[in-house]
Order: C-alpha cells, then structure tokens, then sequence
C-alpha cells in the first residue's frame, strides 16, 4: 500500500518548508528544540488538516502565522497555570504581559528578517532606524554619498518587507 494523497501533501510541506519553520520556531521559543519540534509538528498537522486553508494564498507565511501563534499560545496557558519550579527563574526574564511578549517575538521575527539582507542594506537601516542617525549622519558613518543612504534605505525597507511578508508578520 503507497502513500495517500494526505501523506503526500504532509511530506511536501514538510520537504519545502520544514527547515525554514522549524528554525523560526526555534528562536521563538528561545532556543527549546523540544517545544520547536512540537510546534512544528502541531503547526504541519493542522495544514494536513486543513487543507483548504492553503488553496490562493501563499502557504510559508500562513505556517510561519500558526506557529507563531501556537508559541504565543502555549506562553499564555503557562502563565495561566501555576508556575513550575524549573521555570520559576525563566518567568522572572520572561516579558509580562501579551503586549510584550508580542513585541519580543515581533523584534525576533525582524531581527531574523535583517540577517537575510544584504549587508549594505542592513547598515543603512542599522543606522538610520536603530541607532536614529540623520541620512547625512549615516553618510558620514558609513563612507558613502547621502544620496546612497537614500537608495538603499528604500531598497533596504522594500527587501524587509518582504522577509516579514514570508514569515507573515508585514500587514
């Protein structure tokens, strides 16, 4: 007996986007290859499960989005519950509140984003956006003309976009 359409469209999804999901999950769940594997696993067998849910829309950012929300849910049903003792020092470095926690996962999933820049267009938006330097400022700290500044952070921001549109974090 061969595999099923069902076992066929699983090992598909699994083949093309396994690796990319499996390490974004991971820097969600601060390194835990344990929990990484789960919600990898959990986040697959609800695309199996659903499979319509896949049909017109691009599938790594609607994986990317179920993980993410699946990481977001397991950190909320563990504050719900009474802490325990392994964890008691992980919670008092954990941000409290959804709003933070949202906001930590937010600037894991940019910071993974700007890695897959060029790393021209990661010093302009390093220096423009995160260290809060004028186009002529980053002009001078990089060596390059203020017009260049200007291309690049345009291109820069355009490239990051889209990484965030992959992992289903740009609106």
């Amino acid at each position: 007996m061969g595999p099923t359409a069902d076992e066929g469209l699983l090992r598909a999804l699994y083949s093309e986007h396994g690796g990319p999901l499996f390490g974004y999950v991971l820097r969600l769940t601060g390194g835990d290859r344990s929990q990484a594997e789960d919600v990898v696993q959990e986040t697959l067998l609800r695309a199996w499960k659903h499979p319509e849910s896949l049909v017109g829309r691009p599938v790594r950012p609607w994986l990317f989005t179920v993980a993410r929300n699946l990481v977001v849910d397991a950190h909320r049903a563990k504050r719900a519950r009474p802490p325990e003792t392994w964890i008691d020092e992980q919670l008092m470095t954990t941000p409290s509140g959804s709003d933070d926690i949202d906001r930590a996962l937010e600037s894991w999933a940019v910071a993974e984003a700007l890695t897959g820049l060029s790393p021209a267009h990661r010093a302009v938006l390093v220096e423009t956006f995160y260290r809060g330097r004028s186009v002529a400022e980053a002009a001078t700290t990089l060596g390059i003309p203020p017009g260049t500044v200007k291309s690049r952070t345009y291109y820069a921001l355009r490239a990051l976009k889209l990484a965030l549109e992959e992992r289903g974090m740009a609106p």
